[in-house]
């Protein structure tokens, strides 16, 4: 061997060496608090839908962020998420770079001491409402805290047919964006919409079936339901309940969905079950 050799092969063995310690460090979740705050400003854009001209919308106003932290880990993460700029701030300063609007939005932070088993990470969760706008009061520069919003029903959806990224998936979000692939991207490579319930890209004709955006389904507030709408899929929406088949118009209001129900995305299938 020689010293060329000998050299590539160090090279090789530390990289190695530093790949698993990365994952290593990667799978402990010891995130310091200033690198959680960034994640949940990337989660934010992940959530911004796109508009003419190149530029984005945020359909939402509310944010509810959820951190698992211990009592003592709470007054680092106070320190850093409302030290300048805060986390509103780098949330808005996010947006603004998107060319959304310059609509506030309002966010709140609470924290747990353990993750719920429904969280996508096991350090935060983000809950995102759309409500009426509070009215500023005059002269008031430092508005009370906002309460945490309402979270959606719960919402659990099993993959019956195809192959998604989970078998089953259990959400109280106000959107569930349903499709192939967990992220969708333009000819620019800039992430257009992020999909909650991800059918498997190359895996098999059902999955094919599936567009990348396929439908989407909507929590109604002011009704306490959940409706199914189609996001102009090629193979389109249905639902199959008792038996008789219900198609969802692309483009409409959708359909209401009840416990039990099947959506058929294509080929693919998942199974609702509406919490209380």
């Amino acid at each position: 061997m020689n010293i060329l050799q000998k050299v590539k092969r160090i090279e090789a063995g530390m990289t190695r060496a530093v790949e698993r310690a990365a994952r290593e460090w990667s799978q402990s979740g010891t995130r310091e608090p200033l690198e959680i705050a960034q994640a949940i400003v990337d989660a934010v854009g992940e959530r911004l839908e796109p508009a003419a001209r190149g530029r984005y919308v945020f359909p939402f106003n509310r944010i509810h962020v959820t951190i698992a932290a211990s009592r003592d880990a709470r007054a680092r993460f106070q320190a850093v998420l409302e030290s300048e700029p805060t986390l509103q701030e780098r949330i808005a300063a996010r947006l603004h770079d998107a060319g959304c609007s310059p609509a506030p939005v309002q966010c709140a932070v609470t924290y747990a001491a353990r993750p719920s088993p429904g969280w996508p990470t096991p350090e935060f969760d983000i809950e995102f409402t759309r409500g009426a706008a509070a009215p500023v009061a005059a002269q008031e520069p430092d508005p009370a805290p906002v309460a945490a919003p309402d979270p959606a029903r719960e919402l659990q959806i099993t993959i019956v047919s195809g192959t998604a990224e989970a078998p089953s998936y259990t959400f109280t979000l106000p959107r569930v964006n349903l499709g192939r692939c967990a992220e969708v991207r333009d000819s620019l490579s800039r992430l257009v919409r992020t999909n909650h319930v991800a059918f498997v890209d190359l895996a098999g004709t059902s999955n094919h079936s599936v567009s990348r955006q396929h439908a989407h389904i909507e929590y109604v507030e002011s009704a306490r339901h959940f409706r199914i709408r189609d996001d102009r899929s090629a193979q389109g929406t249905h639902i199959v309940r008792n038996g008789r088949t219900v198609p969802v118009p692309a483009g409409s209001r959708g359909v209401r969905l009840e416990s039990g129900d099947e959506i058929v995305l294509g080929e693919a299938r998942a199974r609702v079950v509406l919490g209380p």
